[in-house]
């Protein structure tokens, strides 16, 4: 880490999940003062229910950080120890707590937090996703201080990124985190100093974003190529676009959609002329989707000119029965 003066001012950096972690980074190599990190709780999963730790925790840890992870950030015993912390800013990336007016108001400089969109637009649990779903060519990073509402508080800086026709969920989210990192490092001094001033919201333009549930993967063949080629891309790498074929899960890993017309059967398995990026391909209600590489359950993924080979009744079969 970079050494700090005795004037630095005092940052508590809160955080969870991999999208977090460039934020993190970055900071830990700047001159500004992280005091401390806070995470969730470390997450029991498997089996043996062993406890697993965020990847910010694990970020924080090689970096020198102390780590809290409390249970829940209103428990007075919580918000008093906050407040002992003296920090002069609280940076929130993805955090996975609301953090209330008891907390917002503890830090001088209030609280700024890194939200994957060009707010007022994707508020909410599941911004980059959103995008990819609505065909958006552009999206970007915008950092503002935090108040009481869900991703309504003022605009401190914002940063304008371009949606590759491929970019998925996953890749989308790596490089906004770069975005985020480099905007932040940008925004801090000038925050400091008092040279930014906060744009509120135009709440006429707000959407709202959900969480993203697993049966928000289920594809409807009847539904177009190019609708369900967003919907694989915005759901990946979780929980994947998927239908069934022989009582089985069947998800789509990656595809293409196709402008071929003519005896459409939303759902049905076709093979593609020689001209086409891939040889097999699915009938929808509008076009044909290209499967490139896809993965039944309990296989590994594969190539769909592979699985086709080896899966001799797939073609002509109807998806999704």
């Amino acid at each position: 880490m970079t050494s700090m003066s005795d004037d630095s001012k005092r940052i508590i950096f809160m955080g969870t999940p991999v999208f977090s972690v460039p934020v993190l980074q970055q900071m830990a190599q700047s001159e500004h003062r992280v005091v401390t990190v806070y995470t969730q709780p470390d997450k029991r999963v498997g089996r043996g229910r062993i406890p697993v730790s965020s990847p910010i925790k694990k970020t924080a840890l090689e970096c020198g950080f102390e780590v809290f992870q409390p249970i829940d950030l209103r428990d007075p015993a919580e918000i008093e120890r906050l407040t002992a912390l003296s920090p002069d800013l609280i940076v929130v990336v993805a955090f996975g707590q609301i953090l209330r007016q008891s907390v917002l108001d503890i830090p001088k400089f209030g609280c700024l937090n890194i939200h994957p969109s060009l707010l007022p637009r994707y508020r909410g649990a599941s911004p980059i996703a959103s995008a990819i779903l609505a065909g958006d060519e552009e999206t970007g990073v915008t950092i503002m201080q935090m108040d009481a509402g869900m991703d309504t508080g003022p605009v401190v800086s914002q940063f304008v990124a371009h949606i590759e026709p491929n970019d998925t969920t996953e890749s989308l989210s790596t490089k906004l985190a770069e975005i985020g990192a480099r905007l932040l490092l940008e925004t801090l001094d000038m925050w400091f100093d008092g040279s930014l001033m906060p744009q509120p919201q135009d709440d006429s333009k707000a959407t709202n974003t959900t969480p993203i549930t697993k049966e928000d993967g289920a594809i409807d063949w009847n539904a177009g190529a190019h609708e369900i080629w967003r919907q694989i891309r915005a759901f990946h790498p979780w929980p994947g676009g998927y239908t069934r074929w022989q009582g089985k899960r069947l998800k789509i890993v990656e595809a293409i959609p196709l402008y071929k017309k003519g005896g459409l059967h939303a759902g049905r398995v076709v093979t593609l002329d020689s001209d086409q990026p891939t040889v097999v391909g699915v009938e929808t209600g509008e076009g044909v989707l290209g499967l490139q590489i896809i993965q039944l359950e309990g296989k590994r993924a594969t190539g769909a000119a592979d699985f086709v080979r080896g899966q001799r009744g797939f073609i002509g079969s109807i998806l999704g029965r």
